[in-house]
This record gives C-alpha cells, structure tokens and sequence, in this order.
C-alpha cells in the first residue's frame, strides 16, 4: 500500500500547513472537501469545484453502490471519469449511512445487511466489499476502512465493543487493500467521547499501519464542545507524519478549531445543503437570505470572497430567488458556499505561514461564536 507522501510546512501551535502528493494532484492542508455523494457536488458544475479552490473531493460508496451501482460506474470508466472531476478523491466507506439507516439494518462481527432506502432491496457491506467498492470500482485515491459508527451517546462498554470491531474490520479492510502503488487506505478511530477509549482506539489504529488516520464517531449530536474535547483526547496518540482527518465537520468555526487541534482534512455537505435552503455562510456569520430584511438589500452576500456568486448578485436578488423557488437562487448560493469554505481553508493556511492563525482563530470565534451546536440532548431538551 502507497503512504503518499505528506509534508509538512509550517506551525503555530498544533496547527500546521503541509500538502500531501497523490498520482492525480496536490492536497494542500488544511484541506476541506466538498461532498460529492452521488457523483456530484450539488448544484454545481466540477469546474466551479475546482475553481472555487478544492483541491480533492469526496464521493459516497453508500449512494453509488445503490445507484447507479459500483460495477456499472467501474464499467464506465471509473467515478473519475464518470463525474468529470480529474483531481484527487477521497471515498468513505459506507459505514456512517448504514449507521444512520437505524431500523433498516443488522449489523453482525464481519459486516452489515441493509435494506437500500430507495427500494427496499437487500445488501451486504463487509470491509472487504467496502474496499472492492472504494478502491477497484471507483477508483479512489484515498479509500476509508469500513467501521462501526458509535452511538452518540453511549456507554463505555458500548463504545469498547464497537472500536474493538472498528479495529477488526481495520485489519480486514488492510488486508483485502492489499499491495496498492497509487492507492491509500486511511484507519478510523473511535471511542466515543471516553479518554481511556481514544488513546486505546489510536494506538490500535496507528498500529495497524495506515497511510492516515481519521477521527471517527464525530458530528453525531456530540455538539461543539463535545467535538474538540474528543480531539484533544485523540491526537496526542497520533503520529505527526500522517494525514489526520475528523470526518463529517463541520460548522466553520468546527474548521477553525479543528485546525488550532492539528486536524488536516476535512468533509461536510453543509456548503450544499445550507445553500439549498437559503442559508449563506460569510466572514461576519451566517446569513439566511429568505428573511424579509434582505427584500431590499443591494449588498452582495459576501464581497470578500472571490467568486462571481459571492460579489455579483444583491441579496435582494437571492430572497427573490428563493422565495419566488427559482432553482438558481441553490445553485448560486450553494456555489457561494463552497467558494466560501475553501477561502476560509486559504485563510487558515496563509495565517499559519504567517505566525497569525491565533489571533484570525480569535477574531471568528467572536464572530461565530453563537453558531456552536449544543449536544442533542440538551437540543431535544
């Protein structure tokens, strides 16, 4: 198995900047990746992906394996082909959809059988078919071990159960990865939000010889505090030389204290899926465009970030769209989003090379402080 090859670059803190070098491209890190779940990022052309700054995408072996079906995307010509997108792509292993299908699946000590949620029809997922999905049928560059998403909350013996079949299936998922000179397997820790479970899941996994480790069992209902006290559990059992990844986050402000922690990559739809439902991400905070104070509003929805989607159109002009249910007004903000997010990655980056990433991670604290979730518990309370 190739370990692409991963500098580092400069540091403040526990942040860093670096670029990881895969066959397709180079990853500069702090790197955000925008979801493609079904071989698309939603409303969005791959060259305004691209243009907006990305430097890798993720796809979803849950979504393509149901449909259009891993082997026909293979037939095609590979997901890289298939989608346009010629850059590097990460693809996860299914685990998190399965877990979220709840009453639709069994989960057993070598895989899971799920009902698809589009026609009821039955599947097995193990690590070994998870990684023939990843890695031969759609050709990812970066493919993701087939784990058990913890429950959130859950017990302690819950959560050793669960990182101990993680760290089985891991083994697996190398094992059916094989030999690889142009592919990587990334491990997955879990162990819920128990100090004792994530340094005990973290040694497994870095054990077990992966060409980069993911925090897993994030972005679950944990809330934000939750969120960077499972980091500062985690990475002091982490090697420096590899990749490390918190998968599903977030909330820019997740992004920016992610990066204060020493996380290098990370996955959300929250771009797409704000931007479908009216909700613009911007320097000062969010902005929901259908609220009535926007009616008359010649300002751009973020002047600051360069991209004809952020600069060009008023917000006066996006409460028209969406609430006359033009399909422009999603695909506009939704390309503001994406182009959003990745300057905030740019940001991150240069302000680490400069000796200033604590005082920008300061100044959007502030600015985004109210945007923190709570745990679901105290949510649903």
């Amino acid at each position: 198995m190739a370990t692409f090859p991963f500098k580092i670059e400069s540091t403040e803190g526990a942040a860093r900047t670096g670029t990881l070098t895969t066959l397709r491209g180079e990853i500069r890190t702090p790197a955000f990746m925008p979801v493609g779940t079904a071989g698309t990022v939603k409303a969005l052309y791959m060259d305004q992906v691209k243009a907006a700054g990305a430097d890798i995408i993720l796809g979803n072996t849950y979504h393509l394996m149901l449909r259009p079906g891993a082997e026909r995307v293979k037939r095609l010509g590979g997901l890289h082909k298939f989608s346009g997108w010629s850059g590097p792509m990460l693809t996860d292993s299914g685990g998190f959809q399965v877990w979220s299908l709840a009453q639709l699946r069994k989960m057993d000590a070598d895989g899971v059988t799920f009902q698809s949620h589009i026609d009821g029809s039955t599947h097995r997922l193990t690590p070994a078919r998870s990684i023939e999905i990843q890695a031969d049928l759609l050709g990812a560059d970066i493919s993701m071990q087939l784990d058990e998403c913890t429950n959130f909350p859950c017990t302690h013996a819950e959560a050793e159960r669960s990182l101990n079949l993680s760290l089985d299936w891991g083994q697996r998922s190398l094992d059916a990865f094989g030999d690889r000179e142009t592919q990587t397997l990334f491990g997955i820790v879990q162990g819920s939000n128990f100090a004792d479970l994530r340094e005990q899941s973290a040694k497994g996994v870095v054990g077990q010889g992966f060409g980069g480790i993911a925090l897993g069992g994030l972005a679950v209902g944990e809330g934000h505090d939750q969120m960077c006290a499972s980091i500062d559990m985690t990475v002091p059992h982490l090697p420096g030389h590899l990749p490390r990844y918190v998968m599903g986050v977030g909330k820019p402000i997740d992004l920016v204290e992610s990066v204060a922690r020493g996380i290098d990559m990370f996955d959300c739809v929250l771009p797409t899926r704000s931007g479908r439902h009216g909700q613009a991400w911007t320097w000062a905070g969010p902005v929901n465009v259908k609220n009535a104070q926007f009616a008359e509003d010649l300002s751009p929805i973020d002047e600051a970030v360069d991209c004809p989607a952020s600069r060009d159109y008023s917000r006066a002009y996006y409460h028209h769209l969406f609430k006359a249910g033009e399909y422009l007004g999603p695909m506009l903000l939704s390309w503001h989003n994406t182009a959003f997010f990745q300057a905030l990655m740019a940001e991150i980056r240069v302000s680490i090379q400069e000796g200033r990433f604590e005082a920008l991670r300061s100044r959007l604290s502030t600015a985004w402080a109210a945007t923190k979730s709570s745990p679901k518990a105290e949510t649903a309370g």
